[in-house]
C-alpha cells in the first residue's frame, strides 16, 4: 500500500478493525500453535519412533519446506481469489494433519502428516498480510501488526504448555488429538465469522484496475524483497533453535531440572507477546523499524551469550529467556513494516508469500545442523550458533534499508 493510498483510506470503526484484528490474530495462533506442535513432544517421541533427535529434527524439515512451498504459491492465490477461501482451507490441513499424528503408528507415517501439516501452514502469512493491509486502517497497522505478533508468540507458548501436561497424563496420542480439537473449533469460529474476512469487491477490483498492468512476478525484482527474504531466513534459525533445542542445552549447560527447562520455552514467548505490545507502539514511526528491529535483537544476543557462556545459577535460566522473549518481541512489529515498506500495491500476498517463504527454509535447515550438534552434546556450540545468527540478523535489517533507499536513488 503506497503513502497516498494509506492517506486516503477511509479510516474504519474501531470495533470493525478490533473484530477483524482479532479473527485474524486467532488463525495467527492455530498456525504457530501448530509449528511447535512436535518439538515439546520430542522426549516421548524419541522412544515411541525409536527417532533420534536428528531424525525427529527432519520432521520439522519436512514441515517447513514444504510450507515455504506453499506460502509462496498460496500468495498468488490469495492476490487471486481472496484470502478468505485459502484460510478454511490451511485450518482444516491442520486439524487434518493433528489427527493423523494422533493415530500414526510408525516415523513414516509422521513424515507424511508432517507433509499435510506444512500444507496447511504456508498459506497463513500471506491471508494474514493481505486482509490486514487491505482492510485495517492505517492508523491502526502498527497495533495491528503487533497484535499479530502477540497472537504467534502465544500460539508458541499455548503448544508446550497444553500437549506436555496432556501428555504427561494421558500419553501423547492424546496430547496431538487434542491439538486437533482446538484447530477444529477455530475452524468453525472462522465460518461463523466468514463475512468479516471477505474483501469487498476482490473480483471486481481484479478485473477493474486501470493503467498498463505489470506482469505477475515484476515483483521479483525488487532487490529490498531479496533482501527481506533473507532477513526471515537468519530470523528463522534463530527462533528454530529457541523452540527445539535451547531449552535442552540450556538445561546440559546449568543443571536446570526437567520441569523447569521445559517451562523456558512458554516463559520466552510470553515474554515476547509483551515485548510485541511495546514494539506496536515503537511501530508508530515506519521511519525508525530498522534502528528497533537492532536493537531488540541485539539485546537478546547479549542475553544469549550469557546463557551459552557465563556461569548462571539454574534457576535464572527462565529468567533469561524471558529477557530474550521480550527484546526480540520488541521488534517484531517493526520486522514486519520492513516488509510492508518494500511491498507494491496489490501485490501483498506475493511479496508476502516470497518473503515468508524464507522464514520456512530457516526452519527446515536449522534442525539439521543444530540437531547433529544436540546429538554430538556440543551444547555451547547451540548457544554460539544461535548469538552468531543473531548477529548476521542485525546486518541484514539495516542492509534491507540500505538496498531500499539505493532503488529509491536510483529512481
Amino acid at each position: 500500500m503506497s503513502s497516498t493510498t494509506a492517506a486516503t483510506m477511509p479510516v474504519a470503526p474501531l470495533r470493525q478493525d478490533a473484530g477483524l484484528i482479532g479473527l485474524i490474530g486467532l488463525a495467527h495462533l492455530v498456525s504457530h500453535f501448530c509449528q511447535l506442535l512436535l518439538a515439546p513432544l520430542f522426549p516421548w517421541l524419541k522412544d515411541a519412533l525409536n527417532a533420534s533427535y536428528t531424525e525427529l529434527g527432519f520432521l520439522m524439515t519436512v514441515f517447513f519446506v514444504v510450507s515455504c512451498c506453499v506460502q509462496t504459491a498460496s500468495g498468488f492465490l490469495v492476490d487471486k481469489y481472496g484470502p478468505r477461501p485459502v484460510l478454511f482451507g490451511g485450518l482444516a490441513l491442520l486439524a487434518t494433519a493433528a489427527f493423523g499424528y494422533a493415530t500414526s503408528n510408525s516415523y513414516y507415517a509422521f513424515l507424511f502428516f508432517a507433509v499435510v501439516a506444512g500444507l496447511g501452514n504456508g498459506v497463513f502469512h500471506p491471508v494474514d498480510y493481505t486482509l490486514i493491509n487491505r482492510k485495517v486502517s492505517a492508523k491502526r497497522l502498527g497495533h495491528a501488526y503487533s497484535f499479530h505478533g502477540i497472537t504467534g508468540s502465544l500460539g508458541w507458548a499455548l503448544a508446550p504448555a497444553l500437549v506436555v501436561p496432556v501428555a504427561i497424563a494421558y500419553g501423547w496420542r492424546a496430547a496431538l488429538a487434542a491439538a486437533g480439537g482446538f484447530a477444529v473449533v477455530v475452524l468453525a469460529v472462522m465460518l461463523l465469522n466468514a463475512k468479516s474476512l471477505a474483501l469487498p469487491g476482490h473480483a471486481t477490483a481484479q478485473k477493474a484496475a486501470s493503467g498498463p498492468q505489470e506482469h505477475t512476478l515484476a515483483f521479483l525484482r525488487i532487490p529490498a524483497v531479496w533482501m527481506c527474504f533473507a532477513f526471515f531466513f537468519f530470523y528463522a534459525v534463530v527462533l528454530s533453535v529457541i523452540q527445539a533445542f535451547a531449552p535442552e542445552a540450556a538445561r546440559q549447560l546449568h543443571q536446570v531440572p526437567v520441569a523447569m527447562a521445559a517451562a523456558c520455552l512458554s516463559v520466552y514467548m510470553v515474554c515476547s507477546a509483551g515485548g510485541a505490545v511495546a514494539g506496536g507502539f515503537l511501530a508508530s514511526d515506519p521511519a525508525r523499524c530498522e534502528r528497533v528491529v537492532g536493537a531488540g535483537f541485539g539485546l537478546a544476543a547479549l542475553f544469549a551469550l550469557a546463557v551459552g557462556f557465563a556461569p548462571v545459577p539454574g534457576w535464572l535460566v527462565p529468567v533469561m529467556f524471558g529477557f530474550m522473549g521480550f527484546a526480540s518481541g520488541i521488534a517484531g512489529p517493526s520486522r514486519d513494516l520492513l516488509v510492508k515498506k518494500s511491498t507494491p500495491e496489490n501485490a501483498s500476498g506475493r511479496v508476502y508469500g516470497v518473503v515468508y517463504s524464507g522464514l520456512d527454509i530457516g526452519q527446515a535447515v536449522a534442525p539439521l545442523v543444530f540437531g547433529q550438534l544436540m546429538d554430538h552434546h556440543n551444547y555451547q556450540g547451540v548457544w554460539l550458533g544461535l548469538v552468531i545468527f543473531q548477529g548476521v540478523l542485525i546486518a541484514s535489517a539495516f542492509n534491507v534499508r540500505k538496498v531500499r533507499r539505493t532503488a529509491l536513488a536510483a529512481a
